[in-house]
């Protein structure tokens, strides 16, 4: 899951998206409005974060250019504006929760879970396939009933691969939802971190190369009979 954060208190949205990091979820930090209508416009973004009273743009007008843009994209205000009055208003800009300050970072976290899941309601709330079982609301990953230990990028990036049923997922789209706006579009990490991840996984191998495209969950070969060798996507894109 990749959010935006409009925060403009530092160490508040430090502390946020440091949190977020710990439970595999990427977070991007924009200290004003304008900030951050610049990194809607060319993120691909699961929710939004707002606070309300931000320097330049509003966090309101944010919120409603969000909601006119018509992508679906799921709203959460999160702001010290704690009255009955200041939750209603922020519910009729088409906010779909509100979180006030103080707050608990685990609160946040089961929010934003919910919210993913409100989004994504074709889904199972557990992803299942080829044997593979992955709860996103706990972090749990299980090969063939055997408990399978990742760490927070491999399992990122094998939500996304897992969500995409069988699509292929390119290495600069797993850099983008696995990862935060910080990172070096050239780098090898997501190359590095699916390696990494088939091991884990085990044989048959799961995760399957698309050369010069990207990567996508091969139930069939996981189906099949065991690999007699490393596959061909430590090499690829």
């Amino acid at each position: 899951m990749r959010v935006l954060i409009l925060e403009d208190e530092p160490y508040l949205a430090d502390a946020i998206r440091d949190g977020l990091r710990l439970e595999a979820i990427a977070a991007d930090v924009a200290g004003d409005g304008d900030t951050a209508l610049k990194l809607l416009a060319v993120n691909a973004y699961d929710i939004a974060v707002l606070d309300r009273d931000v320097p330049g743009v509003p966090g309101d007008q944010v919120a409603r250019r969000v909601v006119a843009s018509g992508t679906g994209l799921p709203v959460l205000m999160l702001t010290a504006a704690d009255r009955l009055d200041d939750k209603v208003s922020g519910f009729e800009l088409g906010a779909d929760d509100y979180l006030t300050k103080p707050f608990e970072l685990r609160e946040l976290v089961l929010r934003l879970r919910a919210l993913d899941r409100r989004r994504a309601s074709h889904r199972p709330p557990v992803l299942e396939v080829a044997g593979l079982r992955l709860d996103p609301f706990r972090r749990e990953v299980y090969r063939d009933g055997r408990y399978v230990a990742l760490t927070r990028k491999q399992f990122a990036v094998l939500e996304v691969l897992v969500a995409a049923d069988g699509g292929v997922v390119s290495a600069e789209e797993l850099l983008e939802r696995a990862w935060d706006v910080n990172a070096d579009p050239f780098t090898n990490a997501v190359r590095i971190t699916v390696s990494g991840l088939r091991k884990r996984l085990g044989e048959p191998w799961l995760v399957a190369t698309v050369p010069g495209v990207g990567y996508r969950i091969d139930g069939a070969r996981a189906a099949g009979p065991l690999a007699p060798h490393a596959p061909a996507a430590e090499t690829g894109p």
